[in-house]
């Protein structure tokens, strides 16, 4: 797998933690060097753990599992990436959180929350055996690096295109998806 493959599934990973990001810049209390510390560092930290951890579990069903393991790549990266394209375009309005999201459980819960679909991409990367460690720690700083952008966007612009960005990341993982059962299909 591409640096490049990477750094696509890496952003397209980061939408959530950057909208959740980004909504936190918002808020007024949430504008400081600490909120931005603790909500790159936990997202990130988050990003990297998951995808480790859903390559030792796609490690233990591999081996019955390789004649359609493309299938199951593209269907879980279509699957995560059509639900935060869902989320995305769900109008619905909701509610404002009073809790500080940088502090306590409710950053930990994010954390848990926003990374749940890295859990699926390193599934992922076992079936088709990549070496989980690059690409984890990849994930891991472009979800820090993105985060510290969502929060200062947020202070300056507001929740605004949170949305835009959600669809965005959705639309990254069904391509790559996509591209996956393409290259196994026709060019192998």
């Amino acid at each position: 797998m591409s640096f490049i493959e990477i750094l696509f599934i890496a952003v397209g990973l980061a939408m959530d933690a950057f909208a959740v990001s980004l909504g936190a810049g918002t808020i007024r209390s949430n504008q400081g060097y600490r909120t931005t510390f603790r909500l790159a560092f936990h997202f990130g930290l988050f990003q990297f753990i998951m995808p480790v951890i859903g390559w030792f579990l796609g490690r233990q069903v591999d081996v019955y599992i390789q004649s359609y393991d493309h299938w199951i790549v593209f269907i879980l990266l279509a699957y995560i990436g059509g639900k935060m394209i869902y989320s995305g375009l769900d109008t619905s309005v909701q509610s404002v959180r009073k809790d500080d999201p940088s502090k306590g459980m409710n950053l930990i819960l994010l954390s848990f929350a926003t990374s749940l679909d890295a859990l699926a991409v390193g599934i992922s990367f076992a079936v088709l055996d990549v070496n989980i460690w690059y690409p984890s720690f990849v994930i891991g700083v472009v979800t820090a690096v993105i985060c510290v952008a969502g929060v200062l966007i947020g202070n300056k612009l507001g929740a605004k295109f949170g949305k835009i960005m959600e669809i965005f990341g959705g639309a990254v993982l069904i391509a790559i998806g996509l591209k996956i059962l393409i290259t196994h299909l026709f060019l192998q």
